[in-house]
């Protein structure tokens, strides 16, 4: 009975997991208009699943560091109530944040459970350990992500104009043509090729897009090739770095004979239906509540988001992709301005909340499974 208690909650975590998680990596391609959410969403899914399944070979050092070893004595870690409350509480913070659509960090749930039902557990957990292989990764990850994004995207935009490659802003009609717009020094747009004034309803419609050639090769065309890969990796990444987390829990419970190879399979894909079925709300938040974007603007976001993430998978280190890319995200909208820092605030406050509230489930839960 234990193992199907075990297993049920750690797919509900990886099922929410997937919900809240899946679309950050494709945030910017549906943020940007580069295309639409539900193509979006399934390049999201397919490369999420491909790093799900790759954690075996890359992500061992995340099994060891999610199953408890070493933050409580290993003695508690293969215990099932220990484990079911750790993924029971980490899973009930993320659905919460997934229904109201804020981007919390899996990553921070889980280390949160993992402090409550450790607490109750054992009585202590080891605060060295937490501040060094937990605290500090969580902390600086984000901040990293910001600065990044905020030096490299006026380094490729000065790149970009001396290349000669130009913004256009260009309307969107039916039949797929694209008419360039004109802004007239009132304020007022109208179109190059006849003169009409648009009106506001028409210039909602309206995209950027870069006019030029690069080795031959028109720009727009290049960017978008380039802007599908980044995001690509950045889902990549989200799976090869949460996949393992999830599977911890199930792979410490040792004595239940649950193999790595195939818990991962089952996480990552319940991770891609989470995401599939329940996507939306947080999409909505990263593609369109933080900042406006246009297509190099996304690609240099995704770009620092999958670059830091890989690396962090590379060495074990549990960062999470949703302060990662929000941080890159934050920096972008601070750089062009166009930062909605009320929604930044809800979102930082609702990482605030996240570790405690975690906590507090876990260790709710397990109190309640030792008596």
């Amino acid at each position: 009975m234990s193992v199907v208690w075990l297993v049920g909650v750690m797919l509900f975590l990886a099922y929410v997991n997937g919900a809240n998680d899946n679309f950050k990596g494709v945030a910017t391609l549906f943020g940007s208009r580069t295309t639409n959410y539900r193509k979006a969403l399934w390049w999201a899914t397919a490369t999420t699943l491909t790093g799900s399944l790759s954690a075996c070979l890359l992500s061992g050092g995340l099994v060891k560091a999610f199953s408890g070893n070493g933050l409580v004595p290993e003695v508690f870690t293969h215990e099932p109530v220990f484990l079911l409350s750790v993924g029971f509480g980490a899973a009930l913070t993320v659905m919460v944040a997934t229904m109201t659509g804020l981007p919390i960090s899996t990553t921070h749930a889980l280390t949160g459970a993992l402090i409550g039902a450790g607490w109750v557990l054992a009585g202590s957990v080891n605060l060295v350990r937490l501040g060094q292989s937990f605290f500090v990764p969580l902390a600086i990850s984000p901040f990293l992500s910001f600065a990044f994004t905020s030096l490299l995207y006026p380094i490729l935009r000065q790149i970009r104009t001396r290349l000669g490659i130009e913004r256009q802003m260009c309307l969107c009609v039916d039949g797929g043509f694209l008419h360039p717009v004109h802004v007239q020094p009132d304020g007022t747009a109208v179109l190059q090729t006849t003169g009409v004034r648009l009106s506001v309803g028409q210039l909602s419609t309206c995209v950027e897009r870069y006019h030029g050639r690069l080795i031959g090769v028109d720009a727009q065309w290049m960017l978008d090739r380039a802007h599908f890969i980044s995001a690509g990796l950045v889902s990549f990444a989200r799976g090869l770095n949460d996949t393992p987390k999830v599977v911890a829990l199930l792979i410490a419970a040792n004595g239940l004979g649950l193999d790595l190879s195939v818990g991962l399979l089952a996480v990552g894909v319940t991770m891609a239906i989470g995401g599939l079925l329940n996507a939306k709300r947080v999409a909505l938040t990263m593609s369109e509540r933080i900042t406006s974007m246009n297509h190099g603007q996304g690609f240099t976001a995704n770009f620092v988001t999958s670059l830091l993430i890989i690396t962090a998978s590379r060495f074990g280190l549990p960062v999470s992709t949703t302060h990662v890319s929000c941080g890159s995200l934050f920096g972008l909208g601070a750089v062009t301005r166009t930062a909605r820092w009320s929604m930044i605030r809800t979102i930082v406050l609702s990482w605030l909340a996240t570790l405690p509230l975690a906590a507090c489930l876990a260790g709710g839960i397990m109190w309640v499974g030792r008596m």
